[in-house]
C-alpha cells in the first residue's frame, strides 16, 4: 500500500500551521515551525501570494495530511460525501473523523494520527467485540472499541492509561479508561469537529 515516507515536520511547513502529526514534539520549542514558519524549499521566504486555485489545493493537502490519507483514497471520500444528503464538506470531515485510526488518536489512545494507524493495523483493537486492522474501518453510532486484553500490558496502552483525562475527548466519543474502552455515542457534528480546515475551499476545487 502506497504511503507517505519523507520528513512529517515539512508537511507542516508547507501549510504553515501545524498538522500534529509527531505527536508530543508538536507541542515543544523543538517544533520546526515555531523557528521557520514559512514553506521549505530555496524560494520558501519569497513566495508571492497565492492564487485562488492554490488556496483550494493546500486546503485539501492540508485535510489529507492532516487525517494521512493519499490522493485517491480522499477523493474517493469526497465522492461519497457528495453523495450524500447535506452539505457535503461537513459529510467528508465526518466521514475522515469516524476513521478508525482517528478516533483511536482522539481517544488519547496514541500519541499521533500515524501512530493510532500502526496500532490498529497491528491488530490491537476490537470493535463490537471483533478484531479489526484496517486503520480506515468506518465506526457508526454505539460502537464500542476496546483494546484487545493481551495487548493491555503493552507499554503504549499503558502510557495511555496512565494520561487518561489530559487530553480533551470529543463530545461524541467516550473512554473508559479503567477498561480502556472507546464508546462511539455519535457521529460528530461539525460544530465539534476541531480540524482547522476550510472545507468550502476543498468542495469548491473538486466542483471545478
Amino acid at each position: 500500500m502506497a504511503r507517505y515516507t519523507g520528513a512529517d515536520c515539512k508537511r507542516c511547513r508547507r501549510e504553515k500551521v501545524k498538522l500534529f502529526l509527531k505527536g508530543s514534539k508538536c507541542d515543544g520549542p523543538k517544533c520546526p515551525i515555531e523557528s521557520r514558519p514559512y514553506p521549505p524549499g530555496q524560494h520558501g521566504r519569497g513566495r508571492s501570494k497565492d492564487s485562488e486555485y492554490l488556496l483550494q489545493m493546500r486546503e485539501k493537502q492540508k485535510c489529507a495530511r492532516i487525517y494521512g490519507v493519499l490522493e485517491k483514497q480522499f477523493r474517493g471520500y469526497y465522492e461519497e460525501a457528495n453523495r450524500r444528503q447535506g452539505k457535503t464538506g461537513e459529510n467528508l470531515l465526518r466521514i475522515l473523523e469516524t476513521r478508525l485510526d482517528n478516533v483511536v488518536y482522539r481517544a488519547g489512545f496514541a500519541k499521533s494520527r500515524d501512530m493510532a494507524r500502526q496500532l490498529v493495523k497491528h491488530g490491537h483493537f476490537l470493535v463490537n467485540g471483533h478484531k479489526v486492522d484496517i486503520p480506515s474501518f468506518r465506526v457508526t453510532e454505539a460502537d464500542v472499541i476496546d483494546v484487545r486484553p493481551s495487548s493491555l500490558e503493552m507499554t503504549p496502552f499503558l502510557i495511555a492509561q496512565a494520561e487518561i483525562g489530559e487530553k480533551t475527548v470529543p463530545a461524541w466519543l467516550e473512554v473508559v479508561g479503567s477498561r480502556m474502552r472507546i464508546l462511539v455515542h455519535s457521529l460528530p457534528a461539525r460544530q465539534i469537529i476541531d480540524t482547522q480546515v476550510q472545507e468550502q475551499l476543498i468542495v469548491e476545487l473538486y466542483s471545478k
